[in-house]
């Protein structure tokens, strides 16, 4: 009789997982595409171009937030040669890394190291 009762207290363990995933999966296909992170520079070189991180649908849906610092090293011509991850939560990193990639800074006589923090809020 307690083999009868363990299966199934393990079936309804696994339907509870199999509704947990659905609605997950349905949460991630109708959220917002748009969802967007702030940013700010408080590097000596003004951004040209300043392409938005977004909002991984991961991370919002576990209600993960705070900021990633990030210091790009910038080529004089204004593009973004490398950037190195200083601090923030993993899931937010790869978004931030990306969209720093593409931002574009004022011409320079030399290289310069921008220190930038990207802030993820759900509000």
């Amino acid at each position: 009789m307690s083999a009868l009762l363990e299966f199934s207290y393990m079936k309804s363990l696994m339907r509870r997982g199999a509704v947990f995933f659905v609605l997950s999966a349905i949460f991630c296909v109708f959220a917002p595409i748009s969802l967007r992170a702030q940013d700010s520079s408080d590097g000596a070189r003004k951004v040209l171009i300043k392409t938005p991180a977004i909002y991984p649908t991961l991370a919002r849906s576990m209600n993960i937030h705070g900021v990633v610092k990030i210091e790009a090293l910038v080529l004089p011509n204004g593009t973004v040669k490398t950037v190195n991850v200083k601090g923030g939560h993993p899931l937010l990193t790869q978004s931030a890394v990306t969209a720093v990639g593409h931002w574009r800074f004022e011409p320079s006589a030399h290289e310069t190291k921008e220190q930038i923090e990207i802030k993820f809020d759900p509000e």
